[in-house]
């Protein structure tokens, strides 16, 4: 009997497999594909303070290793994401979720947080320091480490429940920055948000989204999640949650073994609405297959040899 459960700063998932915030909505849209009661938890669509439309169209593009997005957080706010949005996803699922939360100053991340906060059914709150389509704020602050640390204490200062920094890729010492949030305060670490790509028409010569660079995700970036996820282990001693580019049960076992405690799943669910569902069903499966019998064993187990 295999044993997928895992627990982050004290909240029990039934299994590491969450939906990357930004890919799977407010979970309710997925009801109708399936019992999204299955998942390990849900990352919520990212939220601000005040409402946002995003980015000008276009502002996704297809490519062979992946998919860029400029999506520029549009989300209803934070208000209404609590009035309206969390509502329809108790309907429908009875497990707590993650909100995923960005600002523009630190005032806007501890006012949104707070809210949050209150909230009962909101286990973690995923403190977003790392998106690369929005200007003054999202990834300037993930980008220092004393900038970071910063978003965290005051974050920390103001909350209750468990605190963990999502970090860009996009830099050159994940490192530092990870250690910098962890004496903030902070109760876990999420690796990697989306990197930077672009895209040009070769037909007119023109940027394919409104913005020119934007986050770069799917089955490319894995390789470098996997290795930012193993650098963080051997610097920190809280949680990680391990995201970027995975589609399959080996990917995420692959991720744990790095030092991963959980998952998140983000590109993936926009090619293949069952791809959170088919990964758990195929989990216990390939666990049997590499004599694995609890999941939670194997977490950071690379860095034995």
């Amino acid at each position: 009997m295999t044993d997928m459960r895992v627990s982050l700063s004290g909240f029990e998932l039934d299994n590491p497999v969450i939906p990357a915030s930004g890919t799977f909505g407010f979970g309710y849209e997925f009801a109708d594909f399936y019992d999204i009661n299955i998942l390990g938890s849900i990352a919520l669509k990212g939220t601000t303070k005040d409402p946002r439309y995003g980015n000008p169209l276009p502002r996704i593009a297809e490519c062979r290793e992946g998919l860029i997005n400029a999506i520029g957080l549009q989300n209803p706010g934070v208000h209404k994401v609590i009035d309206e949005e969390l509502p329809k996803l108790r309907k429908v699922c009875s497990k707590p979720s993650i909100a995923n939360i960005s600002g523009f100053s630190i005032d806007d991340y501890v006012y949104t947080a707070k809210l949050f906060d209150e909230i009962p059914d909101i286990a973690i709150l995923e403190i977003n320091i790392s998106c690369p389509n929005v200007h003054g704020g999202g990834m300037a602050f993930g980008q220092d480490p004393e900038q970071a640390a910063s978003v965290c204490r005051a974050v920390k200062s103001a909350c209750r429940k468990p605190v963990y920094m999502k970090l860009s890729p996009n830099v050159t010492d994940i490192v530092s920055i990870a250690k910098a949030c962890e004496d903030a305060g902070a109760d876990g670490i999420v690796l990697i948000n989306t990197m930077l790509g672009m895209r040009i028409d070769p037909r007119t010569g023109r940027k394919v989204v409104s913005t020119g660079a934007a986050g770069f995700s799917g089955p490319a970036v894995k390789p470098v999640a996997v290795r930012m996820v193993y650098q963080v282990y051997d610097a920190v001693k809280i949680p990680i949650i391990g995201v970027g580019g995975l589609e399959t049960a080996d990917d995420v076992i692959e991720m744990m073994y790095a030092g991963a405690a959980a998952v998140e799943v983000g590109a993936a669910n926009l090619v293949d609405p069952y791809a959170c569902k088919n990964i758990i069903e195929e989990l216990p499966r390939k666990m049997e297959e590499y004599g694995i019998e609890r999941l939670s064993d194997i977490i950071g187990k690379a860095h034995l040899g």
